[in-house]
């Protein structure tokens, strides 16, 4: 039975249409698993069909991925976003997305996407760093990101932010200060894709060289953490984290290094709970057992219980992980050696802002 308050997302996929650059990380194919072809307004309409027959719901949300759609040839934005006016009328299509890149909005772009009634642009930030961003090959600066951010939201269009830790040239400190940058700017949503190296790229010759070192997974989870921390105590959604497993990523020819992992969110929640836990402990060490709100059971358990067996680590067996409704998803209580302490992550979960990286 599908979940009556979550959206329905119809994904049209337009791979590398319209970017004028090739990055050194991409190879849009393989991430989406798409051709690259555009969708026809038949096939629209037709597809927009079957996702509200099949989902049983009235009305859908269309989502453009990949590409940078402002900068298709503007016969073919309105041939995409023509089709789906008349359902907008209708209610059948409840709002339009798409993504394009910080360098390609404009006053025009943007007066089209108010023509057509786009509702959200994200915009493919990366980093706030110029110095990765050119050693990226991303051909646009971290100003382009304020301006572009500065001109949609003045439109009355909502903006959402993709950002890459791990690129070329990035640290720990550098994608934390990325995290915050974009996070200033206000966006409706964040997407955090920890870089991985595609065979076919250029970053691919630079690993193999041994001119590029790609975060470890237990790096890109502490990473994760702290991405979804940020953004949970700025009141941001993360609405995506890891690429989603495609056959040609999961491919001989697809990815060859780097933290790739097809449950890349879980881990990152289950080390905010770990970080939390161990927090509340303080020094403490023996049994102890931890109260979480029921969805929250798998992720202070960790993968595989690896969150048990770092708190064994640090002198705390945890015997059992108690379910309580009454918790909200934040919050945590942990009983150990008899007194209870109870925390959350939005206020009392606390980092260094000078750490580095960290299993």
């Amino acid at each position: 039975m599908s979940n009556p308050s979550r959206k329905v997302i119809v994904p049209f996929f337009i791979t590398h249409r319209g970017c004028p650059h090739q990055c050194v990380f991409c190879d849009q194919r393989r991430i989406s698993g798409a051709d690259g072809r555009l969708p026809g307004q038949l096939e629209i309409l037709e597809q927009v069909r079957r996702f509200r027959e099949s989902s049983g719901r009235s009305s859908v949300e269309i989502a453009f991925y990949g590409g940078s759609f402002t900068l298709l040839p503007l016969s073919h934005q309105r041939s995409l976003l023509e089709p789906l006016q008349p359902l907008l009328d209708s209610g059948e299509v409840s709002s339009i997305r798409l993504s394009t890149r910080p360098d390609a909005v404009t006053v025009d772009d943007i007066t089209l996407l108010r023509q057509y009634r786009v509702s959200l642009v994200e915009l493919g930030i990366q980093s706030m760093d110029d110095t990765v961003l050119a050693a990226s090959g991303r051909g646009h600066t971290a100003a382009d990101a304020v301006r572009a951010c500065s001109l949609l939201r003045g439109a009355g269009i909502a903006v959402g932010a993709q950002l890459m830790p791990g690129l070329p040239g990035d640290t720990f400190a550098g994608a934390l200060r990325s995290l915050w940058g974009v996070l200033a700017l206000k966006p409706a949503c964040l997407r955090v894709y920890p870089t991985l190296v595609l065979e076919g790229t250029e970053l691919a010759g630079k690993y193999r060289r041994g001119e590029y070192t790609p975060l470890s997974l237990d790096e890109a989870v502490t990473l994760g953490a702290r991405h979804l921390h940020a953004a949970l105590k700025a009141e941001v959604p993360v609405i995506r984290m890891g690429l989603q497993a495609t056959e040609l990523l999961a491919g001989p020819d697809g990815v060859i290094a780097g933290p790739h992992h097809p449950a890349f969110r879980s881990l990152a929640e289950s080390k905010l709970m770990l970080d939390l836990i161990l927090q509340l402990v303080g020094n403490g060490r023996g049994p102890a057992t931890v109260a979480a709100h029921p969805a929250r059971r798998a992720a202070v358990a960790g993968q595989n219980g690896r969150n048990r067996e770092r708190l064994r680590e640090r002198g705390v067996n945890l015997q059992k992980i108690l379910p309580d409704s009454t918790l909200s998803p934040h919050d945590l209580a942990v009983t150990i050696n008899g007194v209870t302490c109870k925390g959350t992550l939005v206020t009392d979960l606390q980092y260094s802002e000078t750490e580095a990286y960290h299993a």
